[in-house]
């Protein structure tokens, strides 16, 4: 066990981490709590190395609370969202400011590490290629795209169906979907003009090239098929009903739900859906699936979609980008939130300065004894307001302050339009005028502004209520992950790497104490201990006190925390305090060109490239490693414990300019 204090800022090389979007847990699963929901208030910056995975919030802390796993539906907007190029550069610019304010891990509990390696220093993240992480599901199965084929099914259009269009009329209908002109039109002349033909060439457009909407026109005598694109006209945006004769059924012999594995470069889960549901003119809620995965990352994972045909999904390929969907398949049921088993990570740290010897050392004491299963940094935000706050505002039921603390302006650099509304916030206390500052009304802070318009400054409750819940239950389970990350770094600077009497371990899932003469029963690999709440049982040690004075400092009773908002009760949840990670492997590889990848993604497979071939003496060395992790785990960790370095991103940022320079 040793410490990190004056580690990270010794070194010359750096971990580099950027966005993502985390989120969370399992329903039953009580053994561990979740990780941040998708969709956080600003950032994408926020989230990336986590689990790969996270499964809803509550259903960990709160058992018996529902199980949501669709995609969060915000409530419609007149206006669209978006941003100018300039606000997009000016963004990018600002990060690395933005982080000067930013958290630090000591800040959040983050000070112990298990093994006694040296420490190196790594470049992570270097191009979002290098971090790839593929869902391990229910069945124990690696998630993998190798698939591209759409089942036979009599129900889709047939090959024959499909030659009603000529190559000319597909290319402009491509282009009409790809290039979405939403003024523009595609018009199709029936040459045999009878009900069946005009049929066939609505059910092919409509199959081939999703996002696009078609009806017949009568022009100078002659029948017309003409396609618009969805999102244009208001006269084509006609709701299906059940009443519709032209509603296609779907067979009662074909399970409802299409499963799919989706590889996606560069976005997070939500995002992905949310494109996905835009090309197919459907809800995001259709979607389910087990657990969010990082932005700033390949990831592959398996998705359910209610009543879409493999064939149409298939045919988003031609006209997505960093998207990649098949090994398609008919299920009777969807997908739920912590079904999976965890995910399996794929990294590169490129550039790294330790000999061989440290990195086997490091790599070993990773595969034996594993490391801290702290919550990663991505759990508390970037910004120099961090999560954990507005939580425990939340918990102390200090509704003022938990407005202000989402909506004052705050020290750093952050995104301009931002800084407007909260200018405007802190100048009128008008929530519709700082609105109005927003382009992005999608965002938290605009959520509770337009909560504060609607319901007024003096019902804050009901104002914060209108952002989606999962976002909500982000802030309290920060709170909980923060308390959780400083008592075992106090647990593990009391009593070290091994079980005491007092410790908790699970049976089941109920948590015991271990007993004086059953220690030699137990490794440190079973101990756990509880995030707060009402329904959680706390060490017999020296710990259980810790809790209470930390609660007590922040005005919280530990034995009380039910809030009377049911939703921000916490029923607590156990979690182990040390993870040893499966199937590790790695290899330190060297090589001249920092822009080529270093290994073949599931898509190089299926494009049939050949793998990457080493130089046997380059200018850089990388180390490539492999390992497992269940759910709700956080592979920075796993990381940070083989570099021995600081992952917050501030740290990162602060190092990753004197690198460059």
């Amino acid at each position: 066990m040793t410490e990190m204090s004056g580690v990270s800022l010794k070194r010359s090389c750096v971990v580099v981490e950027d966005d993502g979007a985390p989120a969370e847990e399992a329903k039953k699963q009580r053994v561990s709590e979740c990780s941040l929901p998708a969709g956080t208030a600003e950032p994408e910056s926020e989230s990336l190395l986590g689990t790969g995975n996270a499964p809803g919030p509550l259903e960990a802390v709160n058992a018996g609370s529902g199980n949501d796993n669709s995609a969060t539906q915000l409530e419609e907007e007149e206006e669209e969202d978006g941003l100018s190029e300039e606000e997009e550069e000016e963004e990018e610019e600002s990060f690395a400011d933005m982080m000067k304010h930013g958290l630090t891990e000591l800040d959040v509990g983050i000070t112990k590490f298990v093994s006694s390696h040296q420490g190196f220093s790594g470049i992570l993240k270097e191009r979002y290629s290098d971090f790839v992480v593929h869902e391990i599901g229910k069945d124990g199965r690696i998630s993998h795209l190798d698939d591209l084929s759409v089942p036979a099914d009599e129900e889709d259009p047939s090959e024959d169906v499909c030659t009603v269009l000529t190559a000319e009329e597909k290319q402009q209908l491509e282009e009409l979907q790809l290039f979405k002109n939403k003024e523009a039109s595609v018009a199709i002349e029936v040459i045999e003009d009878t009900k069946e033909k005009r049929t066939i060439i609505h059910q092919t457009i409509k199959s081939l090239f999703p996002g696009l909407e078609t009806k017949t026109e009568d022009r100078e005598g002659k029948k017309y098929i003409v396609a618009y694109h969805a999102a244009g006209k208001k006269a084509l945006a006609k709701v299906r009903t059940a009443a519709d004769p032209r509603k296609h059924s779907w067979p009662k012999s074909r399970g409802s739900y299409c499963h799919f594995v989706l590889y996606k470069e560069n976005k997070d889960t939500m995002d992905a859906i949310n494109v996905l549901s835009k090309y197919l003119r459907v809800k995001p809620n259709i979607f389910s699936y087990m657990g969010t995965k990082d932005k700033r990352a390949i990831t592959v994972q398996e998705i359910a979609v209610l009543k879409i045909t493999a064939q149409r999904l298939a045919h988003l390929n031609k006209c997505l980008m960093n998207f990649k969907l098949g090994n398609f398949s008919y299920q009777k049921n969807p997908l739920k939130l912590g079904e999976l088993q965890g995910n399996h990570f794929t990294v590169v740290l490129r550039n790294i300065t330790g000999t061989d010897e440290q990195v086997q050392h490091a790599m070993n004491s990773l595969k034996e004894i594993g490391f801290i299963n702290y919550y990663g940094m991505q759990r508390f935000g970037t910004t120099a307001v961090p999560t954990y706050q507005v939580g425990r505002a939340i918990l102390q039921n200090s509704w003022t302050e938990v407005m202000d603390l989402i909506l004052k302006p705050r020290s750093g650099a952050e995104k301009g339009y931002l800084v407007k509304c909260r200018e405007e916030w802190a100048k009128t206390r008008d929530p519709a005028a700082a609105l109005r500052k927003l382009p992005v009304k999608r965002c938290v802070e605009g959520q509770l502004l337009r909560g504060l318009s609607k319901y007024g400054m003096k019902n804050i409750v009901s104002a914060f209520g209108i952002i989606p819940r999962n976002n909500r239950l982000m802030y309290i389970h920060s709170y909980q992950s923060y308390v959780w990350n400083n008592m075992v770094s106090k647990r593990i600077e009391d009593y070290g790497l091994k079980p005491v009497p007092g410790d908790l371990v699970l049976k089941g899932a109920t948590a015991t104490y271990i007993e004086e003469d059953d220690v030699h029963n137990y490794s440190i690999h079973d101990v756990v201990m509880p995030l707060p709440g009402f329904d959680v049982i706390y060490p017999k040690h020296e710990i259980r006190d810790a809790y209470r004075e930390m609660l007590t400092a922040d005005n919280l009773d530990i034995d009380n925390m039910r809030h009377k908002i049911r939703d921000y009760s916490l029923s607590g949840a156990y979690r182990k305090i040390i993870i040893r990670p499966q199937n590790v492997s790695w290899e330190v590889v060297t090589y001249d060109d920092p822009k080529i990848p270093l290994f073949n993604t599931d898509v190089d497979n299926l494009e049939g490239k050949p793998p990457p071939v080493f130089a046997s003496e380059g200018k850089y060395r990388a180390l490539k490693m492999e390992f497992s992790l269940p759910p709700s785990t956080y592979a920075t960790m796993a990381i940070r414990e083989v570099l021995k370095m600081d992952t917050s991103i501030k740290n990162q940022t602060q190092l990753n300019t004197a690198w460059f320079r």
